[in-house]
């Protein structure tokens, strides 16, 4: 931990420094730290437990595939024992990262048929992305090795529909509300139910935003150890389809 600690110092002192001219960006010095971060947990973890990494494609198959047995209803409930418990009480290394809608008719590990430790969830209504979410989503890249992460909208979403009639509202439920308006404003106009063209726009546009927005992400993607892709979950069927992005 002594070198992180070391890099948050220089960190400070770089960024005092840029402001006098040197010029040096945050986003170098924020990889070097993630990078040292990534080190050091692997350094500490025990090698016994750490599986081999999927790949993306193949995180992918295993996450629609466990969809079709909920589906079909033949669900296998995997690593859902004492044993598995026990197995990642030490360390977790999921194979896929969900970002879904908070809704509680969409529970990632029932839906895809996985267990303690399988998937990583990010869950906020209208599955959007703001800084405490990208943050989630690039810890679970940079620091366990999650090679998928999947935009997981639903059909019927109360957030989009919000979005979509435009209304005021009470409290803080504008600012999910918000962040899914350019998704709606892309679709205004289009045939078809206005609210299920937002829902797929959305996942859409907040899969561009992870993309635009992550340095981190980025380089994973272009080194051909993440893909993002986006899904749709039906509420009627259990069945989650790919949007394309």
């Amino acid at each position: 931990m002594n070198r992180i600690r070391e890099l948050i110092g220089r960190r400070d002192l770089l960024k005092l420094a840029s402001v006098g001219g040197i010029g040096l960006t945050a986003t170098a010095i924020g990889v070097e730290f993630w990078q040292a971060w990534i080190a050091q947990a692997k350094a500490e973890s025990l090698p016994e437990l750490t599986p081999e990494p999927l790949n993306p494609d193949t995180a992918l198959k295993r996450l629609l595939d466990g969809n079709q047995r909920f589906v079909q209803q033949k669900a296998n409930h995997p690593d859902q024992s004492k044993a598995r418990l026990q197995e990642v009480a030490q360390a977790q290394h999921p194979f896929a990262t969900i970002l879904s809608c908070a809704d509680s008719r969409v529970p990632p590990e029932i839906l895809f048929d996985e267990g303690i430790g399988d998937l990583f969830d990010v869950r906020i209504a209208g599955n959007v992305v703001n800084p405490e979410i990208l943050g989630s989503l690039e810890y679970a890249v940079a620091a366990l090795g999650s090679p998928l992460i999947m935009v997981l909208g639903h059909e019927r979403c109360g957030a989009v529909t919000a979005a979509v009639k435009g209304k005021p509202l009470i409290g803080h439920l504008g600012s999910f509300v918000k962040a899914i308006e350019p998704a709606v404003k892309s679709v205004k106009g289009k045939s078809g139910d206005p609210v299920e063209n937002a829902v797929i726009a959305n996942v859409q546009y907040q899969v561009g935003e992870l993309k635009q927005r992550s340095v981190l992400l980025t380089q994973q993607i272009l080194a051909g150890k993440l893909k993002i892709v986006g899904g749709r979950y039906d509420l009627d069927t259990g069945e989650v389809s790919l949007i394309e992005t």
